[in-house]
């Protein structure tokens, strides 16, 4: 008889203990199960292949500089890294995607400069907060932008450019990746500085723009040497002038030195995620590609593209954004151009 209360005794007990159980739980908002599940998950992370979406096509410097920080981090977690170009509308169409996908650590995106901080400044109907929407993980580098022609361009310096291009206004084809990059902007800013009239011919990318250069379908494009370096090298298009020194084409001169003052913005790359990426999970990404991009060899091959490594913490790049952000709505003021 003793023995059978005592088991109807446990039992009670196990059944008011269930209930405490789930009433605990209850009360921090989340079953215990689930949480535990999460932080297996967290821990396993990668369990299986992650996609990169680059918003611009293949062969540009946004591709080549994506493509070399996806292949060393992949090789530190032991997992693939499939690379997708999802090109349109400056970067904006793939950067989208990468807005609306899971916060599963399994999407990644190319930031760029572009994409998150001159676009808001083009268009009303942009689908993403370029900070808000994402993650940033970190800025993997820097780039100048170089003026670069070909044949169309009927010179090989900026000064007779600028001369040739001043004596027949609208008549010079300017290629860019259209109205809503930094690029463009700048461009915008190069001939107000100069007192040039250009015309835009937009592209969807940089390497579909090079073969045009060089058969005098347009004449010049302000582009990131990390893209044409090489042509410049080769002197297959003439490299006019940098916003700064390039170690990717040391002989091109900077605009400052030509007489073109206060002309030294910038190109930056980062990698972001849709937002809600797990905290942990971004600092990891960033502490490996801020050990690896800043070492033998990847360094090099981001050096040969005029990269120069940054790998910023997920903080500062975040600030960063929001930053340039601001900064380039005050330049879009200041030559009257109004988001459409």
């Amino acid at each position: 008889m003793c023995g059978l209360l005592f088991r109807n005794d446990n039992r009670r007990m196990t059944l008011k203990s269930r209930r405490t159980f789930l009433k605990a739980t209850a009360a921090f908002g989340v079953p215990a199960l689930l949480t535990s599940r999460g932080a297996r998950a967290k821990d396993a992370w990668p369990a299986r292949p992650i996609r990169c979406v680059v918003a611009l096509p293949p062969g540009g410097g946004t591709d080549a500089t994506g493509r070399i920080a996806m292949a060393a981090l992949s090789e530190a977690l032991g997992q693939p890294i499939v690379v997708e170009n999802k090109p349109g509308a400056g970067g904006t169409i793939g950067s989208d995607i990468v807005a609306k996908a899971a916060p599963d650590g399994y999407t990644l995106g190319i930031a760029t400069s572009s994409s998150h901080a001159a676009a808001p400044v083009f268009r009303k109907d942009l689908p993403y907060d370029p900070v808000k929407s994402f993650t940033a993980v970190t800025m993997i580098g820097t780039t100048s932008y170089i003026l670069i022609g070909g044949p169309a361009a009927g010179a090989k310096d900026l000064s007779t450019f600028i001369a040739n291009t001043k004596a027949k206004p609208d008549k010079v084809a300017c290629a860019s990746l259209g109205p809503s990059t930094l690029g463009y902007l700048l461009t915008q800013q190069f001939e107000l500085k100069t007192g040039l009239k250009m015309i835009d011919a937009p592209y969807k990318g940089a390497a579909q723009v090079y073969p045009d250069l060089m058969n005098g379908t347009v004449a010049v494009m302000l582009d990131n040497p990390s893209g044409s370096a090489g042509l410049v090298r080769e002197g297959k298009l003439t490299g006019f002038a940098v916003t700064r020194p390039s170690a990717a084409v040391p002989d091109v001169p900077t605009f400052d030195s030509l007489g073109v003052k206060d002309f030294t913005d910038v190109f930056w790359y980062g990698v972001v995620a849709p937002p809600g990426l797990d905290p942990e999970i971004a600092a990891r990404i960033q502490q490996i590609l801020a050990k690896t991009l800043k070492a033998e060899p990847v360094l090099s091959r981001l050096r040969q593209l005029d990269v120069e490594p940054v790998c910023s913490t997920p903080a500062e790049f975040g600030a960063t954004m929001a930053t340039e952000t601001r900064q380039w709505k005050e330049l879009a003021d200041k030559l009257g151009i109004k988001p459409e």
